[in-house]
């Protein structure tokens, strides 16, 4: 038993792996007991399986793969759905919504929206088919798609999904990772978000070097140290402000004026009124009193007369 290869050596097609009681697997081929590989990539050895992972190429489905695409026509009760790759994949209803569903499923899933799905089968005549019926599937939205090579997907995902989860973790961040080289990334804010997508390019980048995720976690600790040092000035100097803001001086308030002094005010400035007098009765007018004792001699006179 013969293993012609480093860890994680860059390998060319019909170069010899290995020979004895090794297993060929993804991108080799075995040949009378000795293992070649079938693409230029990675060679790896887990157990006693040799494989080798392509430095570039394009999406070849599996079944299930979890992928990442983009509806494009919505035809009777199937979506067709791109997930990148030479083959188109188809979403059919019972497989994303419960019965009872509207006969127009564009009211679920229209053209343009991104989902993330499973392929629960493929055929290279009809193209892979998916489902929504599983854990973190279904509609993705308010967040960000990320291109990235196929081939570089494992790196991103890590050993049992330590270098995904550690960037999750570390920027406590919401990410799905796609075997057909789709991300999708959600931040709680523009500063996060940039620092993920630069942990992403710098995996696609290194992919082929050893180590890769104690240096992803050295950079994201370095980028956000960085980060939190800045936020404290911020504050500082908001504070600096306020303190050096002049202070309005507020108007004097105006002394109320007395009751009393009202009073007499309006006392001085009120001229008096004077009260109206009746006219004096005139000399020449008897008094009710005298017009009453002249109106009795009269009728004693008039009596005198009549008697005569």
């Amino acid at each position: 038993m013969t293993v012609y290869f480093k860890k994680r050596e860059v390998v060319v097609p019909g170069e010899l792996l290995a020979e004895g009681r090794y297993r060929s697997s993804m991108g080799t081929y075995d040949e009378e007991g000795k293992i070649y590989s079938a693409l230029a990539g990675l060679a790896e050895l887990r157990g006693n399986t040799v494989k080798v992972v392509p430095l570039e190429g394009v999406y070849i489905p599996s079944e299930g793969d979890l992928v990442i695409g983009t509806i494009t026509r919505v035809a009777g009760n199937n979506w067709k759905v791109d997930i990148t790759g030479p083959y188109g994949a188809s979403l059919h209803a019972n497989n994303a919504l419960r019965r009872p569903y509207d006969d127009d499923i564009s009211r679920y899933f229209d053209i343009g929206d991104v989902i993330a799905a499973e392929i629960t089968a493929f055929d290279r005549n009809s193209g892979p088919f998916l489902t929504l019926k599983g854990r973190e599937l279904g509609l993705l939205t308010e967040g960000m798609l990320l291109d990235l090579s196929p081939a570089k997907i494992p790196r991103v995902i890590g050993r049992s999904g330590s270098m995904i989860n550690m960037i999750k973790d570390k920027l406590r961040i919401e990410a799905v990772v796609a075997q057909n080289g789709k991300i999708w990334v959600r931040a709680p804010d523009a500063p996060t978000l940039d620092l993920a997508i630069k942990a992403f390019k710098m995996i696609e980048a290194q992919a082929h070097t050893s180590k890769l995720t104690e240096r992803v976690g050295a950079m994201l600790d370095q980028e956000l140290a960085e980060i939190k040092e800045k936020a404290p000035k911020t504050i500082e100097v908001e504070s600096e402000e306020e303190v050096e803001s002049p202070v309005e001086a507020e108007p004097p308030e105006e002394e109320p004026v007395p009751v009393v002094e009202e009073k007499i005010a309006e006392e001085i400035t009120t001229p008096p009124t004077e009260e109206p007098t009746e006219p004096a009765a005139s000399e020449e007018e008897p008094a009710p009193a005298e017009e009453a004792t002249a109106a009795e001699d009269n009728d004693d006179k008039t009596e005198e007369v009549i008697e005569e």
